[in-house]
């Protein structure tokens, strides 16, 4: 009987980047029910053409930054392009290029939104930023001395680093800094932060909502090939069951796990599951199990995607945050976020351009519909996304889209097992009752943007990171 020493659930960021730094240090096994790797961050074919299923930006990428650390121990160099800007923030009339040189982006803040603070409020969120990247004992585990140790380290390392600000919410900050703001630029700062924590500065501490805004304040990349062919590239020394969805997990007497999959039985020591915290329940009979994955309600925020084949010789920026006045019919945001194919693309852009737009929602908006209501609810918002897209790019035109379908919570489901989209956001009040990579039961662990550090490369990477050190010492 075979035993595996890592069974590795999900090969979305999280389980991807921890599969590949352990592939030589454990006989490990990774499955994935789709055919398609990398989950949120995948890449697929459709209609003859290749598609991102969201709009995953790359960051962090770079010397002193965790994530370019572990594709150096992975041994692995991606096929990057570099983007000059990273997002392209479009307000009616104002527009602000997220770009990493500061006082290049200081200076759009301040023709756009006017403010005597900007440049202390701006300066404030990149040292904030800044210095986290630089902590040497970042570690959040429960449910051992020794993670509980490291992470009162961490804690302590925090509270001398930031001392009071560790404390502070973003509005408080918000309001001490910039004074009262007017509504374009509150919406400014939030629709960002929706996208990269999904949430606003109303439920943020000042730590979170400083990393969140400073994302493109590092270097933002865009994939070759589509996300999902840089997570082929992590896994292309894993072995990898595709196509294979884990359909129980129990544990043994003998303290190893036995998996059932929709092909066979297998059995591994440990289990890092990529699954949400929400769903990794189901994948259980034992009652204990159960009781601690009940525990954390779930997150029924999600996405909204449309998938646009684009014709035409225009040239375009990779990723774009257009900002209305309205909130969009089924949505929980004013915001789309566009991201372009690159012209020099020879995968994605052959046919014409790859364009993923993505919209804020919540998973039950798409719950308990009749079939007719359901596809008209989902055309309904798919027409009111391409008609604000058309009305921010004015010299594309609806004869230009050859091909526009989309994608619901339901839709993810179907596919990559999950209808949110990320995790609770990292708030003052659940500072303590996140959940760690460490679960209560032995040589059960958890990875991805449902546990603690979140969401986006750098949060699900700092997860990994923790779970790498928890397991390997």
């Amino acid at each position: 009987m075979k035993i595996y020493d890592i069974a590795v659930i999900g090969s979305g960021i999280g389980g991807s980047l921890f599969a590949a730094l352990n592939r030589t240090k454990h006989d490990l096994i990774l499955f994935e029910k789709d055919r398609n790797v990398g989950g949120c961050a995948s890449t697929f074919e459709r209609y003859g053409g290749y598609y991102n299923s969201g709009a995953t930006t790359f960051v962090g990428y770079e010397e002193g930054h965790l994530i370019g650390q572990m594709f150096k121990r992975i041994g692995f160099t991606p096929e990057l392009r570099r983007s000059e800007v990273g997002v392209r923030v479009i307000q009616e009339e104002k527009t602000v290029d997220r770009v990493k040189d500061f006082d290049t982006f200081l200076a759009m803040v301040d023709r756009e939104y006017p403010n005597p603070f900007n440049r202390m409020f701006w300066e404030t969120i990149r040292e904030i930023d800044r210095k986290f990247w630089e902590l040497k004992h970042i570690y959040y585990a429960k449910h051992s001395i020794g993670g509980y140790i490291k992470t009162l380290r961490a804690m302590a390392e925090l509270l001398s680093v930031y001392r009071w600000d560790l404390l502070m919410s973003a509005e408080r900050f918000i309001r001490q800094t910039l004074g009262e703001i007017d509504a374009a630029y509150q919406n400014f700062i939030d629709a960002q932060l929706l996208i990269t924590l999904q949430t606003t500065s109303k439920e943020l501490s000042l730590l979170a909502m400083a990393l969140g805004l400073s994302y493109t304040f590092h270097d933002t990349f865009y994939a070759k090939g589509g996300m999902g062919r840089l997570i082929e590239g992590l896994l292309e020394d894993v072995l990898v069951k595709r196509q294979e969805a884990i359909l129980s997990i129990e544990p043994l007497p003998n303290g190893h796990y036995e998996l059932i999959s929709t092909k066979g039985t297998y059995y591994a020591k440990k289990v890092v599951l990529n699954s949400t915290v929400y769903d990794s329940g189901n994948l259980f009979k034992n009652p204990k199990i159960q009781a601690y994955y009940n525990r954390f309600s779930f997150s029924d925020q999600s996405a909204f995607v449309v998938y646009l084949r684009l014709q035409g010789e225009e040239k375009f920026l990779h990723h774009y945050q257009l900002i209305q006045q309205q909130y969009l019919p089924f949505s929980i945001s004013n915001a789309i976020f566009v991201s372009f194919s690159d012209s020099e693309d020879q995968r994605l852009s052959e046919g014409g351009y790859s364009v993923t737009i993505s919209t804020h929602t919540r998973a039950t908006i798409w719950q308990n519909l009749s079939k007719e209501a359901y596809k008209a609810q989902k055309k309904e918002l798919q027409e009111h996304i391409i008609e604000a897209f058309l009305h921010y790019f004015d010299t594309i035109k609806a004869k230009d889209i050859s091909r526009a379908f989309s994608a619901t919570s339901k839709t993810f489901h179907r596919y990559i097992g999950r209808y949110n989209c990320g995790g609770e956001a990292f708030k003052l009040k659940n500072l303590l009752s996140m959940p760690s990579c460490r679960t209560p039961f032995e040589g059960l662990y958890h990875v991805g943007d449902t546990v603690f550090a979140g969401q986006g490369w750098p949060g699900v990477a700092l997860g990994v990171d923790i779970l790498d050190k928890e397991i390997n010492g």
